[in-house]
Parts: structure tokens; C-alpha cells; sequence
């Protein structure tokens, strides 16, 4: 009788231990199966070619790498960042569109206010820091290599202090960023992304220029089976010999087919005048005659 019932053991438990391989395997075929399917929504099932890649949700793209004519999207952002003296709160919405295949074009109008941490202390004047003009073109688009080569230019309006409307010019001068992209998928779920360029800052009326050289890396995994990815963006500058910089993990989250929630920290690379900050992006995708249905998770 003791043999018999522990026969029974050793078979329900071989059972159980094989129903769980079985299990895990099925479910790692449907994720493969799933991400297979995502990426072939966006690469295969029209022409021309795209590639799918990870966006950064700080500093976002100007619109998918390869966009298709057609495609849009609204972005909401709300930001905190402790400045030890003050907090920044910044706000921004910006509309991204492709009047035609591989190149995107976004306007955005970022807003920052200031709040006093020390009381009898100073903080810069709340202001509507500019109107954000940009163009992006994807030159190469490689799906057998997964890569895609962009270029694109980013002009900015700058704002006087809103206290000071009344008193001085609006518009106080103008930015210029050229900007390089390069970016590449490993396998379904791995993306690497560099985003890279000069920042020239003129005030009218001033011969005096203000130059940052930008470095952005990104790296990011598509969490298998959804639309969902975990990745962290480094954003560097070199100005005047000195490079700083802000390391952003990051969490994407699909809500729905066309509504994608980003949610990123800031963490210093020094915190001499900047301590954690914190970044909320909606990202919604308008319906359009070249857009399907893609699964959502």
C-alpha cells in the first residue's frame, strides 16, 4: 500500500512538473507569437518599409522612425523637478504628424512654473518657454539590417517672462538644433537608440551665443506579448568643456489600442543644483485611413 501511494506521489508529481514546462512553453510561444504579430502590424503589412523601434518618452521623436503619410499623435507631458531652492513644474502638449512617408513634422508649446522650497529666497518667473517647431526624416529604413538613419532640425521661439510681457518684446531670441538619430532593434524585444546634436541659442538684439552639445542614449526592452517596454534614457550635455547629464528610467504602458501612458524618473548625474525629478507622458494615436488595429497590452 505504501508503494502504491508513493507511486502516486512520484506520478502527480512528474505530472505537475511536465504541465508546467508545457505551460511555460505555451505561454513563451504566445508571446513570441505576439510580439511577432506587433511587429509585423507596423513593418509588414503596408508599404513603405518601417522598423519597429522603442521611442524615448522624455525627449521624445519628432514622430515614429520610417513614419507613413498619415500618421499623428497628440502628446500630453507633466513634469516636477526638485532644483534644491525650487521646484520646476513643467507642462507641455505637442502635435506630431506625417503629410508624407518618412517624414515627420511637430509643433509644441512647453510651459514651466516655479515654486519656492526656502522661504525670503529668489526663483526664476514662470514663463511660456517657447513655440517648439521641428521636422524629422528618416534617409534609410533597413528591416532585414532592423535599423533606421534620421536627420532633422528642431527651431524654437523663445518667450520673454510672462511678467515681463508688458513691459518688453514677446519673443526674446531663437534656438537651433540639428539633430542625428540612429537606431536598431535586436531581435523582438532589445532597442538601442542614440539621438544626438549641437543646441545654438541667440537673444535678439545680442551678438552673444549660447552653445550645448547634446548626447542621448537609450535602451529599452519590449516586454514580451505587450506593448509595453522598460528602458532608461541618458541624456548628456557638453557645455563649456563640462558634460552633465540626467539618467531617466522609464516605463511605457498601453492603456488601450490608441493610448500609451509613459512614466519617467530623473536621477542626476550630479545633484550640485538638481535633485530627482519625475515625468508623466500621455501619448495618444488618432485613428487614420493607413492605421489598423494593433493588439493591445
Amino acid at each position: 500500500m505504501k508503494q502504491f501511494v508513493l507511486l502516486c506521489f512520484l506520478v502527480a508529481g512528474s505530472s505537475i512538473r511536465v504541465f508546467s514546462q508545457v505551460l511555460a512553453d505555451s505561454l513563451r510561444l504566445t508571446n513570441q507569437e505576439l510580439d511577432s504579430r506587433y511587429i509585423y502590424e507596423v513593418e509588414n503589412r503596408k508599404e513603405p518599409d518601417k522598423v519597429l523601434h522603442a521611442e524615448p518618452l522624455y525627449i521624445d521623436l519628432i514622430r515614429d522612425l520610417g513614419a507613413r503619410k498619415g500618421e499623428r499623435e497628440w502628446n500630453v507631458g507633466l513634469g516636477l523637478t526638485d532644483n534644491l531652492r525650487f521646484d520646476t513644474y513643467q507642462a507641455l502638449i505637442e502635435y506630431e504628424f506625417a503629410p508624407i512617408n518618412r517624414l515627420g513634422l511637430e509643433v509644441e508649446i512647453p510651459v514651466t512654473v516655479y515654486a519656492l522650497n526656502e522661504p525670503n529666497q529668489s526663483r526664476p518667473s514662470d514663463r511660456i518657454e517657447s513655440l517648439k517647431t521641428a521636422v524629422q526624416w528618416s534617409f534609410l529604413v533597413s528591416e532585414r539590417l532592423k535599423t533606421t538613419l534620421a536627420v532633422g532640425y528642431i527651431n524654437e521661439l523663445k518667450f520673454a517672462d510672462l511678467a515681463r510681457w508688458r513691459i518688453e518684446p514677446v519673443l526674446m531670441g531663437n534656438e537651433f538644433n540639428p539633430f542625428f538619430i540612429a537606431a536598431k532593434r535586436w531581435g523582438n524585444n532589445f532597442h538601442t537608440l542614440i539621438y544626438t546634436g549641437p543646441r545654438f541659442e541667440r537673444l535678439f538684439g545680442s551678438r552673444k551665443w549660447h552653445n550645448v552639445y547634446e548626447i542621448n542614449t537609450n535602451f529599452h526592452l519590449m516586454i514580451p506579448g505587450t506593448r509595453n517596454f522598460l528602458g532608461v534614457e541618458l541624456n548628456k550635455q557638453i557645455e563649456h568643456g563640462r558634460l552633465n547629464g540626467v539618467a531617466r528610467p522609464q516605463l511605457r504602458l498601453g492603456i488601450t489600442d490608441n493610448l500609451l501612458i509613459g512614466i519617467v524618473a530623473g536621477i542626476p548625474f550630479s545633484r550640485q543644483n538638481q535633485r530627482l525629478s519625475s515625468f508623466l507622458r500621455i501619448i495618444y494615436e488618432p485613428s487614420h485611413k493607413n492605421r489598423k488595429p494593433v493588439f493591445v497590452g
